[in-house]
């Protein structure tokens, strides 16, 4: 008999009843910490005061009106970005799939308005995750996630990760932009280098093409700056953003030049929930925590204390693990013994680790983790993997 939540996860035998910072606590007690923070969703921890006291106190004035009225909220948070980033606008979704949604329709329309409608291919990269829609599954391309979900949306080149030549065979009068992770999340903690991005920037506009990045995972300060490709000196023409904005209340956004946005007029998108009251709240107080200097500058430290100490677990087991990638909080531990063995044997530890392609744990902590929980945090996971090591 199929339960009452469609079975498509394999959930670990754990379930939650709060959680304080970095950590989350059973209902018999039990404190976990927490590395993976809701997979890089939770950027200042569980039940961060601030942002308590925003979700609060907008609830208890106005929760919808949805968004055929002028939203406040929406607008401040709005401008915020706009005063943050390379964007000149802004479009508020629920979640990382929708945002990727509309950054497929605005390149195409885009070349709609431009007299060029056959301009419709989006060139993506082997490895790659941008949500489980249509659009989404479709952008990846792997069997992993489209097989059985035919016919897929057309529009969509895949090329391998890393090389160049087979990027610049892809390039054909149909193609419309490029679209990457800086920062490969699902795929392995795979960074694209800064010289790379800057390539790519110029690669798109040689081509007169459009270059879409997707930091719905490794933006809002994951990678020790507030954007994955600011290290690079860059900026896209359309960004997709997602999970660490909310700091745990679903909202995304996609942020985009004016140029890029000219085709999105009235009637040509729309979101029911996108950019409500209580998101938009949440998400202003997010960034006004998260995107100054001093709170980048803390990342970039704690991220220098956890790739030491993993690089000390690497040399401390080498049959386990084989090495660390990543940029700020958002590492990955390359692994000689299978990831899987690593994430449970992590459970029996109480310390909370996501699995990735590639045979890679990811550690995607709370940025504002202290440094007695990344001490913590060593203990645990040298427990975990001298488990894993004694059982092979």
């Amino acid at each position: 008999m199929i339960p009452s939540i469609l079975p498509t996860y394999n959930r670990a035998p754990l379930s939650f009843a709060s959680g304080s910072g970095s950590w989350l606590i059973t209902d018999d007690g039990r404190r976990f910490l927490d590395l993976g923070a809701g997979i890089a969703v939770n950027s200042l921890g569980h039940a961060h005061p601030e942002l308590v006291a925003a979700l609060t106190a907008q609830a208890g004035k106005l929760w919808h009106t949805s968004n055929l009225y002028q939203i406040p909220s929406q607008q401040k948070l709005a401008d915020q970005l706009v005063d943050l980033t390379f964007a000149d606008t802004v479009f508020f979704t629920n979640s990382g799939t929708e945002s990727c949604e509309l950054a497929v329709k605005m390149v195409r329309k885009y070349f709609y308005d431009k007299g060029q409608p056959e301009r419709v291919e989006i060139i993506t990269f082997e490895g790659s995750f941008h949500g489980r829609s249509s659009a989404g599954i479709a952008a990846a391309g792997s069997d992993k996630m489209t097989k059985g979900f035919g016919p897929l949306l057309p529009g969509f080149v895949h090329v391998p990760f890393g090389l160049h030549d087979p990027l610049h065979a892809a390039i054909s009068h149909k193609t419309a932009a490029v679209m990457i992770e800086p920062i490969q999340g699902e795929g392995g903690i795979r960074q694209v280098p800064d010289h790379c991005l800057k390539g790519l920037r110029d690669f798109c506009d040689s081509h007169g093409i459009l270059l879409i990045f997707d930091e719905v995972q490794c933006g809002v300060g994951r990678s020790g700056k507030l954007f994955a490709h600011e290290w690079a000196g860059i900026e896209p023409d359309i960004m997709m953003v997602a999970k660490g904005i909310g700091g745990g209340f679903p909202i995304g956004a996609v942020l985009a030049s004016e140029d890029a946005a000219s085709g999105m007029t009235a009637g040509t998108h729309g979101s029911t929930y996108g950019g409500n009251p209580l998101g938009c709240a949440v998400g202003f107080a997010v960034l006004e925590c998260v995107a100054t200097p001093k709170f980048l500058m803390d990342v970039n430290r704690k991220a220098s204390l956890m790739r030491q100490g993993l690089e000390g677990l690497i040399a401390q087991f080498p049959d386990v693990f084989d090495g660390v990638t990543g940029s700020g909080l958002m590492l990955g531990l390359k692994c000689k013994a299978s990831n899987i063995d690593v994430v449970n044997a992590g459970y029996a530890a109480e310390v909370l680790t996501v699995p990735a392609a590639e045979n890679v744990v990811r550690l995607l902590p709370a940025l504002n983790i202290p440094d007695e929980d990344i001490k913590e945090a060593f203990r645990r996971l040298e427990a975990a993997a001298q488990t894993v090591q004694s059982a092979h």
